[in-house]
Parts: C-alpha cells; sequence; structure tokens
C-alpha cells in the first residue's frame, strides 16, 4: 500500500534542507538517515534522508539529491511516500488520501469537496474547495465533523453560525447554511 507520510514545505538554509509537514505517528522512525521516498516530482522519481532535525516543532530534512536551496525550492509541496503492508487501523483517524475529493455536506447541502488535511498541533483542518471555487478551513473535531463516510464518498458537517465566513481563505462571505445549536 502507497502511504502518505509528508508534505515537503519551504526551503531551510542555503544547504538544501527542507520543513516538511509530518503526516505520520512516528517520524523518528520514517526518516531516518538512509530511507528511500517515493516523490510526485517531475525531476526526482525518489528522495534519499541524509538527515532529519528537529528545529522548536519543524523537522528539517536533508535529502543526498537536494544539494542547495534552489534544488530544494523545486519540491516545495511535494508529497513523500513509502510503501507499506503494515498500516495499522485503530479506526481514529484518517489519512489525507482517504480524505480528499470527498463531498462536504451540511444536512442534504452539498458545499464542496474536500481538497486537503492540513495537520497542527492542537487540531487538524479539513481545506474545502466550496462550489464557488473558494477555500474554506473547518476544524476537523467531531463536534463540527460529526460523519465521515469514506465508502458514500462524503463527510457531514454541522458547522456553528458563521464558520464559512470567518474561515474563508479570502475573508469574503458565503451562503453557507448553519445548523442551530
Amino acid at each position: 500500500m502507497r502511504l502518505q507520510v509528508a508534505r515537503i514545505g519551504k526551503p531551510h538554509g542555503i544547504r538544501g534542507e527542507v520543513t516538511v509537514q509530518v503526516l505520520t505517528d512516528a517520524p523518528e522512525d520514517r526518516f531516518a538517515p538512509g530511507e528511500v521516498f517515493e516523490v510526485e516530482h517531475p525531476t526526482f522519481k525518489t528522495l534519499t534522508v541524509e538527515g532529519a532535525r528537529w528545529n522548536k516543532e519543524i523537522l528539517l530534512l536533508a535529502f543526498a539529491e537536494l544539494l542547495d536551496r534552489n534544488a530544494a525550492e523545486t519540491v516545495r509541496g511535494a508529497k513523500l511516500f513509502i510503501e507499506t503492508e503494515e498500516v495499522e487501523d485503530e479506526g481514529e483517524g484518517w489519512y489525507e488520501h482517504e480524505l480528499v475529493d470527498l463531498e462536504a455536506r451540511v444536512g442534504a447541502n452539498v458545499l464542496g469537496k474536500v481538497s486537503a488535511l492540513r495537520t497542527g498541533n492542537v487540531q487538524d483542518l479539513l481545506v474545502i474547495k466550496t462550489t464557488d471555487g473558494e477555500e474554506v478551513y473547518v476544524p476537523f473535531v467531531e463536534s463540527i465533523v460529526p460523519e465521515v463516510n469514506i465508502e458514500g464518498g462524503y463527510i457531514l458537517m454541522t458547522p456553528p453560525a458563521g464558520l464559512f465566513e470567518i474561515n474563508r481563505e479570502d475573508g469574503t462571505e458565503t451562503d453557507a447554511p448553519a445548523q442551530e445549536a
């Protein structure tokens, strides 16, 4: 099974290090020197970890193939994958690839589709691409997203009034229906 474990962020310094958004529960094991990742990139098919270190709460990786800041800039936004047979399913979460393209619904109304999952220290955010093309960030908590139905192809949301207005990327308002408390 192909499993996404990280997304490459911005370059750090001049020697080719990059920040990464960690999407695994075991970063110490996954990002050890010598580990090889498949990468979605036109130039690089794989990247080999040469070094890993934490800078506060941000993981920095050095890859053998990225020798300077310019090379590191070319892989910004690329997803890192591993092939694994061992996927522990504790029923307590979802991977980004399982959520992307699910319809985002409030009752019977389709508001858009999940376009990404942004993981955070306190809570994760679903990025919803609305039917009018805007991006809205929705806290991925049970009180707001009580149902994720992978087989049915949707998530059911019960957003509080105003959530879609204040969490729009551009700050404009929308006509998204809200659930009454």
